[in-house]
């Protein structure tokens, strides 16, 4: 559906983005991420003819966006981060008058306007101002603008930009039902929402793309070191030097919990896991133990260890 080949975009002396190369075939769900300023939304407008490349080329359904633009752009139902709506309009004037400038014919409008009102769940909302909707029917508002011409490809940039939980919640389970029959680039900040939404990520950083995978293997395959932490009553130097003689240890930090208790961080080897040797050692010395566990790596943990700077 999506094929980028060595695309560059510069702004005088700085370059936004760097020769990247990426791909996203029919009916994924990708989560397209980067830090502000890694290049992620200089892509989306390139991708949507909203800007011009330096270099490079890119391709949408089998069309080059630069020499076929108009035929690319029939293909792509974009939503920006903040949705531009009509706000003097009616919800179901405001998608028709959409609908017509992206070329539908009067049947079609028809029933491509009662299809997306369904869609997004606007049925209620048809008839009102759009200056009287909440955020969260702005949204789906701005998606069913997306979907009117039924696109192949939805592009939405931070699609759950200022909702609360109930309504990112709902845009979620919307987004799931439209890869059905539609694919979908989602750039956002929102880890744990591409985590449980898209099947592949990529992660762009200074313009360049640092990592393209499923989250499951960019966890799997994380660098950095593994995180137990554990409470124990005793002396916080005596626990330390104990705990740092263990195998796979690499650092060991505290910090005084509650009464004379004391949470230790344990940090160790990828992939290594010495929570039952340290239970080991509190038992060997009576050590009351009042909880310990061992964090479990996220989208989170990986996009930090590709973009941090230190």
């Amino acid at each position: 559906m999506i094929e980028v080949n060595q695309l560059t975009k510069r702004f005088a002396r700085h370059e936004a983005v760097r020769g990247i190369d990426f791909s996203v075939d029919r009916g994924e769900i990708v989560g397209f991420l980067g830090p502000n300023g890694a290049g992620k939304t200089t892509t989306l407008r390139m991708l949507t003819g909203y800007l011009p490349p330096t270099s490079g080329t890119a391709t949408i359904a089998g069309h080059d966006i630069f020499r076929e633009s108009i035929e690319a752009r029939r293909k792509i139902g974009y939503m920006p981060e903040n949705v531009p709506l009509y706000e003097d309009m009616r919800v179901r004037e405001y998608l028709k008058f959409r609908a017509n400038i992206k070329g539908l014919g009067f049947s079609d409008t028809h029933r491509r306007v009662n299809s997306v009102i369904d869609t997004c769940g606007l049925g209620d909302v048809r008839r009102k101002m759009i200056k009287t909707l909440s955020k969260g029917y702005r949204q789906r508002v701005g998606l069913a603008d997306a979907l009117v011409h039924d696109p192949e490809l939805l592009i939405l940039d931070e699609p759950t930009n200022g909702l609360d939980p109930n309504q990112i919640r709902q845009i979620r389970e919307l987004i799931r039902h439209l890869s059905q029959s539609h694919t979908v680039l989602i750039s956002t900040h929102i880890l744990s929402e591409v985590e449980m939404t898209c099947n592949r990520v990529i992660i762009i950083d200074g313009g360049r793309i640092k990592a393209a995978d499923t989250p499951a293997n960019l966890i799997s395959q994380m660098r950095a070191a593994g995180r137990i932490q554990v409470e124990i009553q005793a002396d916080p130097q005596i626990v330390t030097t104990a705990i740092q003689q263990l195998d796979s240890i690499k650092k060991v930090t505290s910090e005084p919990h509650d009464e004379a208790w004391t949470r230790f961080t344990v940090w160790i080897d990828s992939g290594a896991d010495a929570r039952a040797d340290i239970a080991y050692v509190a038992a060997k010395h009576g050590w009351p133990l009042r909880s310990l566990f061992r964090h479990v790596a996220t989208l989170e943990d990986v996009f930090v260890e590709l973009t941090r700077k230190d």
